[in-house]
This record gives structure tokens, C-alpha cells and sequence, in this order.
């Protein structure tokens, strides 16, 4: 089955270099570089200049929209993920020259708290149904559910890779498919299956926004549009989804076909 694409609404500049971590708090944006290690908290700024409103792009994508930094916090370790948790955010944070993968909590005015260790210490992507924390690990294709204590207490098999999740309407989309690199030695779970890397050269990335729902036994993961670029990160702000192109420094706004 052929499927549509995403339907794109936004697309920003970054205000950072290499963004990666993004998640919603229902006011604003938290966004983290991947390079130079901050956290960000951000808010949109929308510019339309008159060529903007000539070829009209002021209903789309702008040539004066930013992303701008209001808020800046040294973490750690390197952010790979964030999620807004009941008034604090958590964070999944590597380090060492493994890049460990640990679980923190982020309070405004207390600052960062290791929870716990990521299972095998591997995991990146993390997203809240309102009391459980959900942590994806690449490799291993599945998305955890876990306890207070990082203990797992459920699995979803997702099928391919992972760089995104969010809880929405209900069900969990989920960013799966493939960065199309070689498999690194460490890497645990299966291979990606060849669907995913299908009509593409090696380090052509491919990914789809799929759906599931998180409270059946073996949920089903379907696919709903692809996503034309190469996106890390899902979020949510209760009308469009938002991702990071991360390789073209912006951040993307977009919403699902039908």
C-alpha cells in the first residue's frame, strides 16, 4: 500500500546547532543540542516578510520562522530525549565514552536528578501517558514501559527503528524505520527488516509515522504517512506534530493526512 506523506505545516530555523531532545510542557518548547550539549527552553517566533506574502508562504512554511531561546541549562551529559512530566521534565542522558544511557528528572530551581539507568544502558526517545514514563531503545526496535524505579514492566515491539514517541488522543505515534547505516558490532534485538531500507542507498534514511494502542497485549503498529526527512524526536502540542531535522538545523511542524 502506497502512503501518503505528511502534511507539513512549519518549519523553523533552530536557534542551536544539531537539535535533538524536543518536547512540548504545554506552554513551551525544550529542545537540546546534540553537539554542544545545552538544553534549551524555546519559544516560536513567526516573520513573514513581503516576498513571503507574494508567493504565499505566510499560510506555510516562512522564510523568517524561528525558534528562540529563553531559557538555557547545562546538563550532565548529552540530552538525546525529553518528555514533560507533571510539572517537571525527564530526560534521557548519555555519558562516559560509552555513552551510557541514564534516566533524570529536570525540576526549575533544583535542577537535574539521576533516576536510574536505562535497561543494559541502552535507550534514547522517551514519551508520558500521565503516570507511566515509555523509553525506546533503537536496536532493539521496542518501546518500554516503565516503573518509578526504571524497572520494565512492559514491552511494544515496534518492528524498526525508533527515533521518536508520543502519546496522543490516546494511542502513541511512533517515528519507526531505518537511518540505513551499518549495523554497529554492540547493536542488540533483530536487523532491520529490508522493507524499511527498500529503494534506498546506504545512509538514506526512511522513516513513517505510525500509530498503535499502547493498551493492547501485542498492539498493532500502523502506518499512517511517511516523513520525507530525516526527523528525530516526536512531539505533541494538542493540534500538530513536531520533529527536528536535525541534519538541516530545523525543527518541523506538521500534521497527518485525512
Amino acid at each position: 500500500m502506497k502512503l501518503p506523506t505528511i502534511k507539513e505545516r512549519k518549519r523553523f530555523r533552530s536557534p542551536t546547532v544539531t537539535p535533538q531532545a524536543l518536547a512540548w510542557d504545554g506552554k513551551q518548547f525544550w529542545m537540546s543540542s546534540r553537539d554542544l550539549g545545552f538544553l534549551y527552553k524555546v519559544r516560536a517566533r513567526h516573520r513573514t516578510s513581503p516576498s513571503d506574502r507574494r508567493t504565499g508562504l505566510a499560510s506555510g512554511v516562512t522564510s523568517g520562522d524561528t525558534l528562540e531561546i529563553i531559557e538555557e541549562t547545562d546538563p550532565p551529559g548529552v540530552v538525546w530525549a525529553a518528555v514533560a512530566t507533571n510539572g517537571a521534565m525527564h530526560i534521557t542522558i548519555g555519558k562516559g565514552t560509552n555513552d551510557d544511557r541514564y534516566v533524570y528528572r529536570y525540576d526549575r530551581g533544583k535542577g537535574f536528578s539521576k533516576l536510574f539507568a536505562c535497561p543494559d544502558l541502552t535507550g534514547s526517545y522517551l514519551s508520558y501517558d500521565g503516570k507511566s514514563l515509555y523509553l525506546s531503545q533503537w536496536y532493539q526496535q521496542r518501546i518500554l514501559k516503565l516503573d518509578k524505579a526504571g524497572k520494565m514492566v512492559g514491552s511494544i515491539e515496534v518492528g524498526a527503528e525508533i527515533c521518536g514517541h508520543v502519546f496522543a488522543d490516546g494511542a502513541v505515534y511512533v517515528l519507526r524505520g531505518t537511518e540505513n547505516v551499518p549495523r554497529p558490532q554492540y547493536a542488540g534485538g533483530k536487523p532491520t527488516p529490508a522493507r524499511f531500507k527498500s529503494g534506498a542507498k546506504q545512509g538514506e534514511e526512511q522513516w513513517w509515522i505510525a500509530r498503535l494502542d499502547p493498551r493492547g497485549k501485542n498492539p498493532e503498529v500502523v502506518d499512517v504517512a511517511k516523513v520525507p526527512f530525516a526527523a528525530r524526536s516526536l512531539t505533541f502540542d494538542g493540534e500538530n506534530f513536531w520533529s527536528n531535522h536535525r541534519a538541516a538545523n530545523e525543527t518541523v511542524s506538521f500534521s497527518l493526512p485525512g
